[in-house]
């Protein structure tokens, strides 16, 4: 103890006497000085007891209740490359925060030396070691402790934990992502699936028509005018029908991958749109949702490491205190190693002071300034585009609801037309053209319909990433600059809409 105290004099001494400035650290410091707060993002408050408790499961998917889904999903974040890629950088991380903590702990070496030697004659070798050949012998055991004044090794440790919590975060984000693409590229599926559907059943109208008229021809009723329009229609509906069933291989290919498997037979059937329940949207989301992205965890992780690596880069100008100490046995002649005259010892301090490093500490903190603003720039960024993510999906959201109502009204319209049509050709009170026009209309409502059932889906899924996927972030200051309070997202839509 009286050595440490020795110790932390001496430092003291150094930094008072002015020793430091010899390695100067000033001018250096960092151009972004803060992160976004919630009122520059032009986001309102919400009073805490009347914002919505809404939070999103960890399993978000199964809200759709549909277990092909569920399975997909399940077998992609088993077997996803890209996952344990995530978890190969985590565990590396960890690894780094286990470098930096055995430094804050002091050093026990062990060391063993056996050598036989011919000494110089002509050295400074007395004799009658001069001119001769011996054996020497070392066996000692050495220690050090870095004695952490000014906080360099407590500075690291805390910026590999930051790196291990961003880490961390990067992987419930992979895990987040591959979720939801897995779903995504299910439902357009689904999708093509229900276009199909629609392809075949305009195929089949077709060649029913095409029956009509060759009767209704050779009966005399009708031209070949009606007959060769009546034909042209037929591949229409093929050229639709192979362009659906070649974007379902497509589909079913970057399935196949997502789940980690390219090469696969496996054979997916999709269920059918109507079966796939719509989760409800509340009419504002919290905004500390956004808290819960692990992208933005990993942003803020970011930032708290690089912080503290500015701090060790600091730590770098200041007097480096050891205390070392070492005890064995030394001797000329193997026979003697172990005599109780062979015994050595040692303890003391040892200081390192930089005085002249040609800039390279300097250097080093400029690096790490820098590393700092890009890394409030790049939270900053990323809380920017969560809000806009959100306030994107809602907005669309909303959006299609009020479309598929349109759309339904002029799907209804588009039928009641195409049968007044068919009926009035039937008795001979209408011409073929207007058959062709009304079936047109109901088909593009019909592919309309299915597009914005899809559409709906898929925005669905892209809200739920961008309100986090269910991502639960641990009990530390990494929650967004908007965390704590609620905000209602609705506001921004509304202004998008308006």
């Amino acid at each position: 103890m009286a050595l440490v105290s020795a110790a932390g004099l001496v430092a003291a001494g150094l930094i008072a006497t002015g020793l430091t400035g010899c390695a100067d650290m000033s001018g250096i410091a960092p151009q972004s000085s803060s992160l976004r707060e919630a009122a520059s993002l032009g986001l309102v408050a919400t009073p805490a007891d009347t914002a919505p408790q809404t939070l999103v499961a960890a399993e978000w998917w199964r809200d759709f209740a549909d277990e092909p889904l569920n399975r997909l999903v399940a077998q992609a974040l088993q077997d996803s490359p890209n996952l344990k890629l995530a978890q190969a950088r985590l565990a590396r991380a960890q690894a780094v925060t286990e470098v930096a903590s055995a430094a804050t702990l002091p050093q026990l070496n062990g060391q063993i030396d056996l050598t036989r030697q011919r000494y110089t004659a002509n050295g400074a070798v007395p004799p009658p070691l001069a001119g001769s050949i011996s054996e020497s012998g070392t066996l000692q055991l050495g220690a050090s402790w870095e004695l952490d004044f000014f906080g360099k090794n407590r500075a690291a440790l805390d910026a590999a934990l930051g790196a291990v919590n961003a880490a961390q975060a990067d992987a419930q984000a992979a895990r987040v992502l591959l979720a939801s693409q897995v779903a995504r590229t299910y439902f357009q599926l689904v999708r093509l699936n229900e276009q199909a559907g629609v392809a075949r059943r305009t195929l089949a109208q077709r060649e029913e028509t095409l029956k009509l008229v060759q009767d209704r021809v050779n009966a005399g009723l009708d031209t070949r005018l009606e007959l060769r329009q009546s034909e042209g229609g037929l591949p229409e509906a093929r050229l639709q029908l192979e362009t659906v069933q070649e974007q379902m291989a497509l589909t079913r290919h970057a399935l196949t991958a997502l789940l980690g498997q390219p090469a696969s037979d496996q054979v997916f059937i999709p269920s059918a749109q109507s079966a796939i329940k719509i989760i409800a949207l509340t009419a504002a989301i919290p905004m500390d949702l956004l808290g819960r992205r692990a992208d933005i965890a990993a942003a803020r992780w970011r930032v708290e490491a690089s912080s503290k690596d500015v701090v060790n880069a600091k730590t770098q100008f200041y007097p480096n205190v050891n205390l070392v100490a070492f005890a064995g046995f030394s001797s000329i002649g193997l026979g003697r190693l172990l005599d109780s005259g062979s015994q050595q010892w040692g303890v003391g301090p040892a200081l390192r002071l930089p005085i002249f490093d040609a800039g390279r500490l300097r250097a080093n903190l400029r690096g790490k300034t820098a590393d700092l603003d890009a890394a409030i720039e790049s939270y900053n960024a990323a809380v920017v585009e969560a809000v806009r993510d959100v306030a994107d999906q809602i907005a669309s959201a909303q959006a299609i609801v009020r479309q598929q109502a349109e759309q339904s009204a002029a799907q209804g319209a588009a039928e009641g037309a195409y049968e007044i049509a068919v009926q009035r050709y039937k008795a001979g009170l209408g011409n073929y053209l207007n058959v062709l026009t009304a079936e047109t209309n109901v088909l593009t409502q019909r592919r309309l319909a299915v597009d914005l059932a899809g559409r709906a889906l898929d925005t669905q899924v892209a809200l739920m990433r961008a309100l986090g996927g269910g991502y639960i972030p641990q009990p530390a200051p990494i929650a967004a600059a908007a965390a704590g309070s609620w905000f209602a997202i609705k506001t921004i839509a509304n202004n998008n809409r308006n």
